[in-house]
């Protein structure tokens, strides 16, 4: 079984307190229905800086990312067809899925 990170991009916030409840429990309701395959559930992202090689620290505090999720499967294809199920997709968001490997 390889790890996959499910990068979500984008979409927009939930903007009342019963839309966040709703889309909580959707993203609850989803990783239930993934079981074993989640590695880690994740979370949402806030404020973000780029580092260089150099040191220089760079950035207005936006990320391109909104969030992620860790999921094991034996495929691509198989990781793919979960991210499919992700309700961060009614959004407006995209989700890049990117093989991980453990590091020597």
């Amino acid at each position: 079984m390889a790890k996959y990170l499910l990068a979500y991009r984008g979409g927009a916030m939930p903007e009342t307190p019963e839309a966040m409840g709703q889309m909580t429990a959707a993203m609850g309701a989803w990783l239930g229905q993934l079981g074993a395959a989640v590695a880690d559930p994740g979370n949402p992202v806030s404020q973000a800086k780029t580092i260089a090689a150099n040191g220089t620290v760079s950035g207005d505090g936006r990320s391109s990312l909104s969030g992620y999720s860790i999921i094991s499967t034996d495929s691509l294809s198989a990781a793919i067809a979960l991210a499919k199920g992700c309700p961060v997709l009614s959004s407006g968001a995209t989700i890049e899925v990117c093989e991980t490997f453990e590091a020597m």
